[in-house]
């Protein structure tokens, strides 16, 4: 097998591999954005007491107000893991995040119609009802997010 096929290869295992574990995570009970966020820190070694308390209030589409998917932007955290800068000065990552941050919303927003939980899920999760609603949508309707958003988000780490 070629060098290069065998890269292809490892990186559609990489990209199935967190996809995976990032539906597991959720339908073990993390919510969207820790989902993701948790599946990118465990492949690439990432271990902080802060995932996935930093994910957690972007569930439901932002403190459940329906705004963009928690899936979304757990694969925009999962990229600035990756491409994120630490100095001020480091403008080429800055931008390299940016693009990458970019291009997996066009990707999520193309698949779905929307980036918005609310258009995505069609529940209101500020109210009882769409709080109760939710515990059988989830898993019918947002663990395919999850799984499309690390999916993508895979996709541009390499």
């Amino acid at each position: 097998m070629e060098m290069e096929e065998q890269t292809r290869l490892s990186e559609a295992r990489f990209v199935k591999k967190v996809s995976e574990r990032a539906a597991k995570h959720f339908e073990a009970g993390f919510n969207c954005a820790e989902s993701v966020l948790m599946s990118f820190a465990e492949s690439m070694g990432v271990r902080s007491d802060l995932i996935p308390k930093i994910a957690t209030p972007f569930g439901g589409g932002i403190g459940r107000r329906g705004s963009v998917c928690g899936a979304l932007t757990g694969g925009v955290l999962a990229i600035g893991l990756k491409f994120g800068r630490s100095e001020v000065k480091d403008t080429n990552r800055r931008e390299e995040s940016y693009e990458k941050a970019l291009e997996l919303f066009k990707r999520f927003e193309k698949k779905f119609g929307s980036a918005l939980c609310y258009d995505l899920i069609k529940l209101d999760l500020t109210t009882p009802e769409g709080k109760e609603k939710i515990k059988t949508v989830r898993l019918e309707k947002c663990i395919n997010f999850v799984r499309a958003a690390a999916k993508n988000a895979a996709q541009l780490m390499e």
